[in-house]
């Protein structure tokens, strides 16, 4: 909410393929959008959150349609969201995925707000924008939305569509074309924009699951996430946990020496985010179990050195509060 809020490049580069089917020019949209078009090849770029969103001001009135968004959504390739693209085709499920969306939103915009919630018929994708609504094209809600659900079609090779959507945007002319997209009802002029999942859907296995190159993956967001968002601390912790741990369990102090940080100053930034270095440790260590023990060619052994532990029984015990299962039945049921 500052004005160092960014949005991922690719959005950028995925309005201009949008607007080239239209005939219109993309450099010149970049530009009177104060845009570099020269720079969203740069694998890192991000651009400031109120230049995105004059961007998608200025394609939607020379393109001349109200539902924009949605031929933007249509571009969609894994490569456009970095990392987190791959690390989605290669999760267990797609509840694997959205869980891995929510929990590194931070790489796609700066000021979105993205959660999960299960009910008892449905899983809720809620995405908000910490700004107010004034500041907001619906464009580019309407095409964030539209990713993520052909994202989940791109990552699965049966059918796959929301039960329902629900968006804040009043109802556009061109509504039907939402019905379109999504194939399911659509709900305009909602208290939020929500998009209702089959809790089923969500948890069959995924075609693509590969457990080792989406754990290769996270690291490769982890580190993006630790390049340009210097302020969010536990992420850089995160990242060099990960780099650390099969070299034995690193100490607050190894951590803060390699982030050229006190003790004390880690622990009251982390304080600051709400965490505790235990507990990111616990968590990191957590993630990583799961992601291993699902790769059947890893051994226990080889796993207990890669998160650090000791002994191969500290690990199973550790394994069984997090799960309430050992390792090897975990394994057997996956």
């Amino acid at each position: 909410m500052t004005e160092q809020d960014t949005t991922i490049g690719a959005a950028a580069s995925l309005i201009g393929c949008a607007l080239k089917e239209y005939g219109i020019r993309v450099t010149e949209v970049f530009r009177d959008a104060g845009l570099d078009p020269d720079a969203v090849i740069a694998p890192d770029v991000r651009y400031p959150f109120e230049k995105m969103q004059r961007m998608w001001r200025l394609a939607v009135e020379r393109s001349g349609d109200p539902c924009f968004g949605l031929a933007v959504a249509e571009h969609i390739q894994p490569q456009a969201l970095h990392g987190l693209g791959f690390m989605w085709l290669s999760s267990d499920t797609l509840l694997d995925a959205l869980e891995r969306l929510v929990k590194y939103q931070r790489m796609i915009s700066t000021v979105v707000d993205i959660t999960l919630e299960e009910q008892k018929d449905s899983i809720q994708l809620h995405v908000a924008i910490r700004r107010p609504t004034a500041d907001i094209e619906y464009a580019s809600l309407d095409a964030t939305v539209g990713v993520f659900v052909n994202m989940c079609r791109i990552a699965t090779c049966e059918t796959f569509n929301p039960v329902r959507l629900a968006l804040e945007r009043p109802r556009p002319e061109c509504a039907e074309r939402f019905e379109g997209l999504f194939h399911s009802p659509v709900e305009f002029g909602a208290a939020a924009n929500i998009l209702y999942f089959d809790p089923e859907q969500l948890r069959a296995p995924l075609p693509g699951a590969n457990p080792e190159l989406a754990r290769a993956n996270d690291q490769v967001v982890i580190d993006y996430l630790g390049r340009f968002d210097r302020d969010n601390i536990s992420m850089q912790v995160r990242s060099r946990l990960i780099e650390l741990l099969p070299g034995g369990q690193p100490t607050q102090k190894n951590i803060a020496g390699s982030l050229n940080l006190s003790v004390r100053n880690l622990q009251r930034r982390l304080r600051a985010e709400g965490v505790s270095f235990k507990r990111l440790l616990d968590d990191t260590r957590k993630d990583l179990a799961a992601q291993y023990i699902r790769d059947t060619h890893r051994r226990i052994g080889e796993i207990t050195y890669l998160l650090g532990f000791s002994e191969p029984s500290n690990f199973t015990r550790a394994f069984c509060r997090w799960t309430g299962v050992s390792p090897n039945e975990f394994r057997h049921r996956n």
